[in-house]
Parts: structure tokens; C-alpha cells; sequence
């Protein structure tokens, strides 16, 4: 499973709109899932097209504090691979079998290149909508307790103040790795407690 983050002013539905727009034109058969902080998009060609195999793939767009996480499924491509087999097979007999299996190529390498398809929609969207992969400022800095000044992640102490900064920093999921505040007790993500 493939996964990335985008930073910025973004909700999981914009990324979908975007997914189902390129792809419900495109011939694909797409679907759209779950709730608006966790939308599922499945895109897939369709099941009785005339010719190529068969591929289809999941999206899981969940939204985080500073964004949306995407998760890429793995592509199902077994009727790419056998439709490709076929194509390779029937040329080693025939050269001239592939004049009449060019469709069935086209339609396989269409489908072993939608994760990338998938990604470069999402990567456009995103930056339209001036999201990035860079963390925002809300995640780069730490609030001082004492005095409300901003302060950079992993500064000892204040700058405004000088006070201690230490139990402010923000720590990783032991779990998966998602950046936590101080004081959650719980991962947003994954749900694992936190040690104390």
C-alpha cells in the first residue's frame, strides 16, 4: 500500500471530486465510499469491456489535522498480466496477431499505468488548492505555556521567555509513526495509547 500526505486547507472530498471526475469520464467504473473524514474511492475499467484485463484499485482519503492522507490499494492487474500474456503469445506464433490484438495492448498499458494516473490527479488537485507535502506552520512550531510565543520544533526553550519547552515537543507514534501533540493519550490515527 502506497501512502502520502498532502499539508494545507484540503477535505478528503476535494480529492474525491477530483478522482471521480477524471476517471467516471475516462471509461472507469468509479465508486465513492464511507463518511466525510474517511472517503473510499474504488476505481476499475469495466468488467465486460471488449478487450484488455481487467484492473481496479482503492483510495482511501482520510483527513487529518493538517490535511488528507491518501493510501493507494494494491492495483489488481492478474487480468492485465494475462491479457499481456495472451498478446505476447500470440505474436510469438503469428507476428501478424498483433495487428488484431493493438486494442487489447492499448487497454493493458492504459491500466498498468492508473496508479500513476491516480497520483497525478491528486498531486494537481492538490497544489491547485495550494496544499504540499511540507508540514504546515501549525505542526513546525511549539506554543510556549507560559508566555504564548511560537517557538521551532525541538527548541530547548522559549525565545520570548526562556522557559522550559521540553514536555511541549511533539513526539511520534510508536505505532505508525503519526506525528502526536503533547498530551494526546491516544494516536488520531491508529488509535494506540500512548505511553506515558
Amino acid at each position: 500500500m502506497e501512502q502520502r500526505v498532502f499539508h494545507g486547507d484540503l477535505a478528503p472530498e476535494d480529492l474525491a471530486q477530483a478522482l471521480v471526475g477524471e476517471f467516471d469520464r475516462a471509461g472507469y467504473q468509479v465508486q465513492t465510499l464511507g463518511d466525510p473524514d474517511h472517503l473510499v474511492i474504488q476505481i476499475a475499467s469495466p468488467a465486460l469491456r471488449t478487450s484488455g484485463g481487467q484492473t481496479s484499485i482503492t483510495v482511501h482519503l482520510l483527513e487529518i489535522e493538517d490535511g488528507v492522507m491518501v493510501r493507494l490499494g494494491q492495483q489488481a492487474w492478474m487480468g492485465v498480466a494475462a491479457s499481456l500474456g495472451v498478446t505476447a503469445l500470440a505474436a510469438l506464433r503469428n507476428p501478424f496477431s498483433l495487428i488484431g490484438r493493438l486494442d487489447d495492448l492499448a487497454q493493458d498499458i492504459t491500466s498498468l499505468q492508473l496508479t500513476e494516473r491516480i497520483w497525478d490527479c491528486m498531486e494537481r488537485t492538490a497544489q491547485d488548492l495550494g496544499a504540499s507535502h511540507e508540514i504546515s506552520e501549525a505542526l513546525r512550531r511549539v506554543t510556549c505555556p507560559y508566555c504564548g510565543s511560537a517557538n521551532p520544533v525541538g527548541s530547548p526553550g522559549c525565545v520570548a521567555c526562556g522557559a522550559p519547552l521540553g514536555e511541549m515537543q511533539p513526539s511520534a507514534c510508536a505505532n505508525c509513526g503519526h506525528v502526536l501533540k503533547a498530551g494526546e493519550t491516544a494516536c488520531p490515527e491508529c488509535g494506540e495509547p500512548v505511553p506515558a
